[in-house]
This record gives structure tokens, sequence and C-alpha cells, in this order.
């Protein structure tokens, strides 16, 4: 491998830094945003309702990548300064999988059951006290699946900022391919890079959501591999077979 080339593969590996970054500052104002929007939604206020409804509505609806150039070429017209295009693509991320989010906020929030709120009601709990002790915690253990899944959207979603010519990994392989003529052996690199980082998400994910169900008092489960689930099928089979000749 030649000097040159070398040096093009580091950029491709600087570019991870670039990605990791670009996650999570974008995971950070999604999270924001979708709590915010999220608990808005479930407001018995209807004006509040129907403000951040519209709001999901909008973020829902439209182009992450097109809200990027927006930000970064329609904004500064109207306000006279411009972002720089990793913080552009770092608002348009978080702002659209914040939308994202919001529903899933509501959806746990609203699906604590009623007798819990009237338990703080009758502890003379204020509606703050009653969120931040009795249903956010009961909410946030069914919160962390689907935000798992939202966070490795969001990982890939980055790739868009390639466009703007944000140096992450996408940008990165465009550049060595460019270089180096060799597109398979380029791309099979950041499909591994994108593995590796969703999975590291994924195992990070699932150790908070064991510790926020151990929080609420609920046993965290067993997630066996697939031998020990064919065991306990089998197990499970025989029992029956088992009970039925008896």
């Amino acid at each position: 491998m030649s000097e040159i080339t070398w040096g093009l593969w580091k950029l491709l590996l600087e570019g991870v830094w670039i990605t990791v970054q670009l996650t999570i500052f974008s995971s950070a104002l999604a999270a924001v945003v979708a709590l915010v929007v999220g608990l808005a939604r479930a407001h018995r206020l209807w004006i509040v309702r129907f403000i951040s409804g519209a709001y999901f509505e909008i973020f829902r609806g439209t182009s992450a990548l097109i809200l990027m150039f927006w930000i970064f070429f329609v904004l500064p017209l109207g306000f006279g300064w411009q972002l720089v295009p990793m913080w552009a693509a770092t608002l348009a991320l978080g702002l659209t999988y914040g939308a994202y989010g919001s529903e899933v906020v509501r959806g746990a929030v609203q699906a604590v059951a009623p007798a819990q709120r009237e338990a703080g009601i009758a502890l003379s709990f204020t509606p703050a006290q009653q969120l931040r002790k009795i249903i956010l915690p009961q909410a946030w253990p069914e919160m962390i699946p689907p935000f798992n899944n939202l966070l490795i959207e969001l990982l890939k979603g980055t790739a868009l900022v390639s466009i703007m010519g944000v140096a992450d990994i996408a940008f990165g392989a465009s550049l060595v391919r460019n270089a180096t003529g060799q597109s398979a052996p380029v791309y099979t690199v950041i499909l591994v890079m994108y593995f590796v980082l969703a999975f590291v998400l994924t195992r990070g994910m699932r150790v908070l959501e064991r510790q926020a169900k151990a929080g609420i008092g609920q046993r965290p489960e067993k997630t066996g591999g697939v031998v020990s689930k064919l065991g306990l099928s089998r197990r499970n089979a025989v029992s029956a077979n088992a009970g039925g000749e008896s």
C-alpha cells in the first residue's frame, strides 16, 4: 500500500470519528426534542397538543436531506448568518429524528396505568412530581427498544452529510475510491464499520434497558442464544406430550 493510499485510508478512519460526533450531537438534540414534544402531545391542554402535533406532522413528512439544504442555504437569507455544514446537519437530523422519537415518548407515557396517576394524586403530588417520580420511571424502560431502532437509523442517516462535504465515513470512502479505483474493498470496509458502530450502540442500549428495568423492580429478561431457545422449545414440547399421555 503506497503512502498516498495509506493517507486516504487514514482519512477514512478519521471519518469514523466525524460520524460518531454527528451521531452523539444529533441524538442528544433528538432526545430533548422527543421528550418535550412527546410530553406536549400528551398534555391536557388542546393548544399544546395542537402545536406539538403540528411539529410532529411537519418534520415527519419532510426529507432530512432537504431540511439540511434548507437550513444551510435558505435560513441564512432570513437571518444573515450561516451554520457550518456539520452543525446544519446536526440540527436537521436532531429535529427530524426527534419528531419520530416524540411518538415513542407519547405512547410510553400514555401506556402507564391510570391507577399509577391516581396514586400520585392521592399522595398530593403535583403534575411535575407525578411525571418525575411515577410516570417517567415506568415509561422509560418501554422507550429504550424503539429508541434503539431510531438511534441505529440516525447513525445510518449521518451518511447524508457527505453530500454537503462533511468528512464522515461515506465522504472518506468516496475519496478513497476515487484515488484507488477500488470499489469493492472500500465499500465493504465501510459496511463493516457501520455494522460495528450499530452493534456497539445496540449492546449499550440493552445494558441501559436492563438497568432501567432493575430501577423499577423488574427482572431483566435473560436472552439466551438460538441453541438455548431451541432447547427450551424442545423441553416445552416434551412436557406437553407427557401431559397429554398422562
